[in-house]
């Protein structure tokens, strides 16, 4: 995750916008969504965020079982595929990154042309799209596949410099099913390049967030809670202090947020104003609660309390988001109360069970 510049759950008063993505000129053009339609709309959004943190902490697991081999690699899988471990020092300095790039979107949309920077970031994020839902749809691959498919393995191999001063540059192994996924990824990466649907939209967002979820580790509890708490203070801050974060959230024409349309059982499929939650809502508590599941599984007690209680969090939490913001009318900072609940209910429980040093060791 570069950013988490879209960390912004929208109410339906202030993302009433049109096919393109333009805010209504009037008070009286902006659509009044029917309880029906919000509903169906925020429940859809808990129910997608939901995904990518509980099936991507679980293939989170799945490295940290298997025995590392000398050269670093989890078996039968490809170097791509390899978990970034996140660093209390990474964690402290994320913040301060992500506010760089957040502002320096900001900037870039006051300056330049709306319709060019979107442009030029659907053609980044359709190459990303594509090889981050190739990457989610693998494993469901091989399930779907018979065992006489023939498939055959390849390596795409770069080195740089000859006999020992030899470097590898890129080592990609993959097979014909890595191909079949990569050609199903490319019909969606087209269908979003081409109309920009919320479909297609949401299919890259759910790859993107199940692979941040499942590819990136924080190496302790207190490494989770110095990024959180980080996040946390930088959320609050670019959501009540700034207009940066709404601006820069319904501006970028990218597959960075979940969206759910609220008038879906008016206008069906072509409907267009949107609820959202930006995938860094999801990343970010999602990271730390693979991380707890990790430690339920090193504690070999046969048990998932500490994922099952911060996930429950997760949904608390969010829940409490979206009162929040439906009652106040005001976009609100979802770190805000997604950290307390998915830091806090842990403790409490690894107080009470006597863990909670073991779970911070």
């Amino acid at each position: 995750v570069s950013t988490n510049e879209e960390e912004t759950l929208l109410p339906h008063t202030l993302n009433a916008t049109d096919s393109n993505g333009t805010e209504a000129l009037n008070a009286t053009a902006k659509f009044v969504a029917t309880p029906e339609g919000t509903a169906l709309a925020y429940g859809s959004l808990v129910f997608m965020a939901l995904l990518p943190i509980f099936f991507g902490a679980l293939r989170s697991v799945t490295c940290s079982k298997s025995k590392v081999t000398s050269s670093g690699r989890c078996p039968n899988r490809p170097r791509s595929d390899m978990p970034e471990t996140i660093t209390s020092r990474d964690a402290a300095r994320f913040p301060i990154i992500a506010s760089c790039t957040l502002f320096g979107l900001y900037l870039f949309f006051k300056v330049f042309s709306q319709e060019y920077i979107n442009l030029l970031l659907s053609v980044y994020f359709f190459a990303l799209g594509v090889l981050a839902l190739s990457h989610t749809m693998s494993p469901l691959m091989t399930k779907v596949f018979p065992a006489s498919f023939p498939n055959k393995q390849y390596q795409l191999l770069f080195t740089q410099g000859t006999g020992e001063s030899k470097e590898e540059i890129v080592n990609y192994e993959f097979d014909t099913k890595n191909l079949v996924c990569l050609l199903i990824s490319s019909v969606v990466g087209v269908w979003y390049l081409l109309k920009k649907h919320w479909i297609a939209n949401n299919l890259f967002g759910l790859a993107f967030a199940l692979n941040g979820v499942e590819l990136l580790h924080l190496n302790n509890v207190s490494t989770g809670c110095i990024l959180l708490g980080g996040l946390f203070v930088y959320d609050v801050f670019w959501v009540f202090g700034t207009n940066v974060m709404v601006t820069v959230a319904k501006s970028f024409e990218a597959p960075i947020k979940l969206v759910f349309p609220q008038d879906l059982l008016e206008k069906g499929l072509e409907a267009s104003n949107f609820a959202m939650l930006g995938l860094g809502d999801i990343v970010i508590p999602g990271i730390f609660i693979a991380l707890l599941l990790r430690f339920d599984v090193s504690l070999k007690k046969n048990s998932r309390t500490y994922f099952y209680s911060s996930f429950l969090a997760y949904i608390f939490g969010l829940g409490l988001t979206i009162f929040v913001m439906h009652t106040f009318k005001h976009a609100q900072p979802a770190l805000l109360y997604l950290v307390p609940a998915c830091v806090g209910f842990p403790v409490i429980v690894a107080l009470f069970k006597g863990e909670l040093t073991e779970m911070f060791r």
